[in-house]
């Protein structure tokens, strides 16, 4: 990093994928200047200063783990970053997130959790058959697991212990929700609910990596008001809340990403995400 890079927005990437790329065209059009930092070259000296001091941060690394180390070095240097260590601390573990929005009060599949293989069952038949396993940390509708039977959560358990990892050692388990075919997926950035598509698929995971279509969803004042309260939950910021329905029609908060991927969204609202993502960006750094 070079002293020419004072007052710059830093903007951390992993890839440049489409939604960096619509950021970057937005940065430009605004005329604010701006540089890509791969997260491979990222490097941290914990006892000597910083050689550059960005103006701010804006972190799209898509490993949670890089993520959140990375959103701590830079804000030891005295940068702003957004979202923030915090948010991403929470957002990034599904445990985290399911305490911060029981604790406020949201509506959310009932869940259990294991912190061993050998309450793993038990945790299991505690939520009852068909249940739904999911790994702490992860995105895309990875490793999601829906078990039907004894014999299955039984195989799930020595599968995930055969794999010898920390992380397949906690078991988070939710009840299947009876949905209509869809998830809702809102965009909230800062105080203000942007955007809603559904995500509709056969499949009963209903997730766009792993194949669901994007279509425009009506932003009711009710469905507003549940998306910013999931997001004041885990501490506020730049993130896409993902909702469900029952049969009954109560609608349930799933999940807050902090690192939201919104090309679909958009081409599907109508909604210039990354230009409102900057304009946010924006509005924090001149507080």
């Amino acid at each position: 990093m070079s002293a020419s890079q004072d007052g710059l927005l830093a903007v951390l990437t992993t890839r440049v994928r489409l939604e960096e790329r619509l950021i970057f065209t937005a940065l430009e059009r605004r005329g604010i200047p701006y540089t890509p930092v791969d997260d491979r070259t990222l490097l941290g000296d914990l006892q000597s200063p910083p050689t550059v001091r960005y103006r701010g941060v804006l972190n799209r690394i898509m490993s949670h783990t890089r993520s959140v180390y990375a959103a701590h070095l830079f804000e030891a240097m005295g940068c702003q970053v957004l979202n923030p260590s915090r948010v991403i601390e929470v957002c990034g573990d599904k445990i985290l997130t399911s305490l911060a929005l029981v604790r406020a009060g949201l509506p959310t599949p009932r869940t259990v959790v294991a912190v061993t293989p050998d309450a793993a069952l038990k945790a299991i038949e505690e939520i009852g058959y068909p249940a739904v396993v999911k790994p702490a940390v992860g995105s895309w509708g990875r490793l999601l697991s829906k078990v039907n039977d004894r014999d299955a959560a039984e195989t799930l358990i020595e599968h995930k212990q055969a794999m010898r990892a920390p992380q397949h050692s906690v078991f988070y388990v939710q009840e299947l929700i009876d949905k209509p075919g869809r998830d809702i997926r809102v965009i909230v950035l800062g105080d203000q609910v942007v955007a809603a598509v559904y995500r509709r698929s056969d499949h009963w995971i209903t997730n766009t990596a792993r194949g669901a279509a994007t279509e425009p969803c009506e932003l009711t004042p009710e469905l507003a008001k549940l998306a910013l309260r999931a997001a004041e939950a885990v501490g506020g910021g730049m993130l896409a809340v993902d909702l469900i329905e029952r049969s009954t029609g109560e609608v349930l908060v799933t999940e807050v990403n902090h690192t939201m991927e919104f090309h679909g969204l958009a081409s599907a609202t109508e909604v210039d995400i990354a230009d409102l993502v900057v304009s946010h960006v924006q509005e924090v750094l001149a507080r």
